[in-house]
């Protein structure tokens, strides 16, 4: 992934970063957002969140991936980072997910955050869970059936945490 470079978004990014939110949600497997979502809403749900910054990872002009981080929750719980991920099938199998999973993990240090929080990684989504053990998360909770997948029903989400 040495000619991807990962920088902060810029509106200039949205058409790539749409296009790469749509596929992700569209396969019905790892977000719980509606496929049919409007362009606009899947802006403001990306990013359009207060407090929230998002990056894409962008290869020649293209965007092939793109997190968000700020706060799990509010001013009590804000030293708990969440992150969200999305991996373009095009750079999938490259290192891309591990490479903006680092990056995020050193952006939430850097601003202050002590520990991060994901609190809905789908259990079939294996290569996702995978790359967050690697990268020291651990398993704290488990949703029963807490995600419908289009492809195998009814699955189990994980909350996972780690601290940094």
């Amino acid at each position: 992934m040495n000619s991807v470079e990962i920088r902060r978004f810029a509106d200039t990014d949205w058409a790539g970063l749409w296009d790469v939110w749509h596929e992700v949600v569209a396969a019905g497997e790892s977000y719980d957002n509606d496929p049919a979502s409007s362009e606009h809403d899947a802006r403001a749900h990306w990013i359009g969140l207060p407090g929230f910054e998002v990056w894409v990872a962008v290869e020649d002009g293209d965007v092939l991936g793109t997190y968000k981080v700020g706060p799990n929750k509010g001013k009590l719980g804000s030293h708990v980072a969440n992150a969200s991920f999305m991996v373009s099938s095009r750079a999938r199998g490259r290192g891309l997910g591990r490479t903006l999973g680092e990056h995020c993990l050193d952006r939430a240090r850097q601003v202050g955050y002590t520990a991060m929080q994901f609190n809905a990684v789908v259990s079939t989504n294996t290569v996702a869970v995978r790359l967050w053990r690697s990268l020291g998360f651990i398993i704290v909770g488990t949703i029963p059936d807490g995600f419908q997948s289009t492809k195998h029903g009814l699955v189990d989400f994980h909350i996972m945490h780690r601290y940094l």
